[in-house]
């Protein structure tokens, strides 16, 4: 059992140094994360008012051609006013007549729209496109200054991954999963912690409990934090056995 408490203690202590690794890094990774999030949105942005914008240069040449057909049509009905035999078809044609001109009025109207539409289009592309030139060098900022820190880290960084993968190999599943189990539901990562002065992480431990962390023969599990405790002498011996 001191043999599972030892790979235990090791593992949370080139764990405990992987995050102290990470956290040099900082806000960098969410910073950069909203950054993405601000690009997608700034892109996704002027790529619907290009669409919009081309659709309506779509919608106003089909008006053209509307106009114009309409216009056609009118210059046909008047010239056949010229010609008819009776008031009912004079009227008919007068009716035709004012139902194209409402197709041309109308369509003028729309156009008009259209017309303030892309005036306004313009000018919000340009300035969505100010603010994702803007973002896009931020995040490149962001990003130089994440990888200079991964860069003086990462050497350590890899080093500790295979050593811990090389402590997992050496214990018990069962162990493993409880270890990671814990380890994933603490919001500072400790699954693992030395008894310190009868006390661990600062809270007495009961007499028997302490009595117990020093006979390391078995996994006791404080009942106020929920966390493994072991005798401090297993941390020592990561810290030596590790090299760190």
């Amino acid at each position: 059992m001191e043999e599972v408490l030892q790979q235990l203690a090791n593992l949370q202590y080139i764990d405990s140094r992987i995050d102290e690794l990470k956290q040099l890094r900082g806000d960098l990774p969410e910073e950069i994360l909203d950054i993405e999030t601000d690009i997608n949105r700034f892109e996704a942005k002027i790529e619907r008012l290009e669409n919009e914008q081309k659709e309506l240069k779509v919608e106003q040449d089909n008006l053209e051609l509307e106009i114009k057909d309409a216009q056609n049509k009118m210059d046909k009905y008047e010239e056949q006013q010229m010609s008819v035999r009776n008031n009912r078809e004079y009227d008919a044609l007068t009716k035709e007549i004012e139902s194209q001109k409402q197709v041309i009025e109308n369509a003028n109207s729309r156009k008009e729209e259209i017309e303030q539409r892309l005036e306004q289009i313009g000018p919000e592309i340009e300035k969505y496109q100010e603010q994702l030139d803007q973002t896009k060098e931020l995040y490149e900022q962001k990003q130089a200054n994440l990888e200079e820190v991964k860069k003086d880290t990462q050497k350590e960084e890899d080093m500790l991954e295979d050593k811990r993968a090389e402590v997992e190999e050496n214990i018990d599943d069962r162990y493993l999963r409880s270890y990671n189990r814990l380890r994933d539901g603490l919001s500072n990562g400790l699954a693992v912690v030395p008894m310190e002065k009868g006390a661990a992480l600062g809270m007495a431990l009961p007499p028997q409990t302490q009595v117990e962390v020093r006979h390391k023969n078995k996994i006791i599990i404080d009942e106020n934090s929920g966390r493994i405790v072991v005798h401090p002498s297993f941390f020592e011996n990561a810290q030596e056995q590790l090299s760190l």
